[in-house]
């Protein structure tokens, strides 16, 4: 992701039209998440820098304009678009004060429309390299979006095995079939039970792909999509990548998932299991890929112990997902106050 994201002197983020897409920087591999969190970080003073102008510029722009700039609703596309608005509305008028901090305003302006962050890497960075800068910064409460592009191997570097690889494929480090189950990112991070989570493959579901995009963008928090990515280190000639990608999902070895906090407040289960019931033999997963096949030339007893205890662990993965999505939270209410009133007085 930072290659193709770096690859000057071109580069994949452009802008629309209007001149507006995203603001792309990248830092060392090692403190991706952190990099992303100080960017957040300083965003967030900006923008209430610009809402204390605001409100001491109200008795210019008038209390309504201010009013609506400070408490717009920005959870959607429509909201933005009206905030733009609002700006464009405020900046006509603090072109006519002389006002110092009217033309500090100006400045600042673009920052009182939302501006949504987003820590983008792959799966060995966010479950390997970084794993405790991405763990901090989800269990802090800023409105940052965590995308890891999960190829289940050091893809970069040559292949290496990472703690994304599942269970029985080869890598480097890892040459006759790992032997220990993948990490599961994303159940660690719903453990906070503040981070919205979701496990994609658009390949498998487009719809609820975007879907997923659309909520984690929308919700005031640290958000983590981990989306299925097809690798050349997985073996087998990419035009078939969507069709993998299809049969990971249907076989229940790459589960699709939405875990949302907004949830709880509404009596509901926050985790909603998203893809079919398991419809597809793993090991026809398996096979297709030559990081789990030819462990089968090789030594096909090994390959009927690891391919079994794939089985085993995407039954009790899928087991495990199924029994969280039955449990809704129960509303806690705050216990009844005792009566301090004093006593009446005998006789009274």
């Amino acid at each position: 992701s930072s290659i193709y994201g770096g690859n000057l002197p071109t580069t994949p983020y452009t802008t629309d039209r209007a001149g507006r897409g995203p603001a792309w920087n990248n830092s060392l591999f090692e403190d991706n998440a952190e990099f992303g969190l100080g960017i957040r970080v300083g965003l967030d003073q900006h923008i209430q820098h610009a809402q204390r102008l605001v409100r001491n510029l109200s008795g210019l722009t008038g209390d309504t304009l201010a009013a609506a700039l400070l408490e717009a609703d920005q959870s959607s596309e429509k909201g933005i678009a009206d905030q733009r608005n609002r700006v464009l509305e405020l900046r006509r008028i603090l072109t006519r004060s002389t006002d110092p901090q009217a033309a500090l305003l100006h400045q600042m302006a673009d920052y009182l429309v939302r501006k949504s962050v987003w820590i983008i890497g792959g799966d060995g960075w966010a479950y390997d390299i970084d794993f405790g800068g991405l763990d901090h910064v989800l269990s802090l409460p800023f409105d940052v979006n965590v995308l890891v592009l999960d190829t289940e191997v050091y893809s970069n570097t040559g292949g290496q095995s990472s703690k994304s690889t599942p269970i029985g494929a080869v890598a480097k480090f890892a040459a006759a079939g790992k032997s220990t189950q993948k990490k599961d990112l994303g159940l660690m991070a719903m453990s906070y039970r503040h981070a919205y989570v979701a496990s994609v493959a658009f390949a498998a579901n487009d719809n609820h792909t975007v879907r997923v995009f659309s909520e984690a963008a929308s919700y005031h928090g640290p958000s983590l999509i981990i989306a299925y990515s097809h690798c050349i280190a997985h073996g087998y000639d990419l035009k078939f990548g969507l069709n993998q990608q299809k049969l990971a999902v249907d076989s229940g070895v790459w589960p699709l998932y939405h875990y949302d906090p907004r949830l709880i407040v509404q009596g509901k289960p926050p985790l909603q299991i998203d893809g079919p019931a398991p419809r597809a033999d793993v090991r026809n997963y398996l096979r297709n890929e030559t990081r789990f096949s030819m462990i089968e030339k090789i030594n096909p007893e090994r390959f009927r112990v690891l391919s079994d205890a794939s089985v085993r662990n995407t039954t009790e993965r899928l087991e495990l997902y199924t029994h969280l999505a039955g449990i809704a939270f129960p509303e806690v209410k705050p216990p009844a106050q005792a009566d301090t009133s004093a006593p009446a007085a005998k006789g009274e």
